[in-house]
């Protein structure tokens, strides 16, 4: 089944008014999430959108409060997001770093006490459009274990890089688990298995089960003890930067919420070797794309390349969802 962009965002739009969302709040709320199923991360738009009403209903998300400054110490602001809805605070704190970079070169936000931003890349791609490399990540609840133990303690950690170009970003978005319990949740669902292995069944058995994974809750690190050290150093410097909760801390609250985040931007436009620095770029894509294809006839492509493709087609045919779903947003906007 699929469905029109246009309409997508409309329902997400009325529910949200219906929610208690200012209209222009409502507007730029429901256009991210719209935009993350159209750009084909479905597991952070559609899917995820139900649970963003649930956590609503239960006074998680407070819809209508805005970050406020806590400290500004040169180029890293400090910002407190009140409980807000999480993508909101996210393109708030992005815009606000990249305001800092066109008048400093670079500019930080780390922002506490926010919500789920949904999709990273959002954000990346916001950088990236305003003419900025981009760099941003978030703390979550403790999802995976260190490695070495099968106790949660570590988040996931989504981190993402972005690199404006003439011909459109190159944007990277990535948890520090092999797959996001929002993907594992798509193949569960689907019993189709895993590509690699992604986490430990009930035996401590690397397995590409994603049920199995999800019953456990022991996702795997990217790069087993790399990605675990990567996590917990991310952790700790969203902790530091923001003055916010660490993933330990929204452990024992026991629910994602009140996470912390940090937003870098860098104003590319300020490099003085710019037209240089855009060939080598040009350079280095056409190196990547001239790559010999692996056993299984595989492509070399560049991080967000297969974002453009795939949006193009959700423009062109509507975007394909759940129906399950589809129904819980119509009977939401009833």
């Amino acid at each position: 089944m699929r469905v029109s962009f246009e309409e997508m965002y409309e329902r997400f739009r009325s529910v949200l008014e219906r929610e208690g969302f200012a209209p222009e709040r409502a507007r730029e709320c429901a256009r991210l999430f719209a935009e993350t199923s159209r750009d084909g991360v479905y597991s952070h738009g559609l899917n995820r959108f139900p649970v963003f009403i649930d956590f609503i209903r239960k006074g998680y998300v407070h819809v209508n409060a805005e970050p406020v400054v806590v400290e500004r110490l040169g180029v890293l602001e400090r910002w407190d997001g009140q409980s807000g809805p999480g993508n909101l605070n996210a393109q708030f704190s992005m815009n606000r770093a990249i305001e800092l970079a066109k008048e400093h070169g670079i500019g930080c936000v780390a922002i506490r006490r926010t919500n789920h931003w949904m999709r990273a890349g959002s954000y990346g791609w916001q950088a990236a459009e305003a003419g900025c490399i981009g760099i941003c990540w978030t703390n979550t609840i403790p999802n995976m274990p260190p490695w070495g133990a099968k106790e949660n303690k570590l988040g996931n950690n989504p981190i993402v890089f972005a690199v404006p170009r003439e011909e459109g970003p190159i944007v990277l978005d990535i948890a520090m688990s092999q797959f996001s319990y929002g993907k594992m949740g798509i193949h569960a669902q689907s019993g189709e298995p895993l590509p690699v292995d992604g986490g430990f069944d009930g035996e401590g058995n690397a397995t590409r089960d994603a049920a199995a994974v999800l019953a456990t809750r022991r996702a795997m690190p990217i790069g087993f003890w790399k990605g675990s050290g990567l996590s917990f150093m991310l952790d700790l410097i969203v902790t530091m930067l923001s003055g916010g909760n660490a993933s330990m801390d929204m452990g024992k609250i026991g629910t994602e919420r009140d996470l912390s985040q940090v937003f870098i931007a860098i104003d590319a436009s300020r490099l003085p070797d710019g037209e240089e620095t855009n060939g080598k770029i040009r350079e280095m894509i056409a190196d990547l794309h001239a790559s010999a294809p692996d056993e299984k006839g595989g492509r070399a492509r560049y991080p967000g390349e297969e974002t453009v493709r795939v949006r193009e087609r959700n423009l062109r045919e509507g975007i394909p969802v759940d129906e399950t779903l589809w129904k819980r947003v119509l009977e939401l906007d009833a």
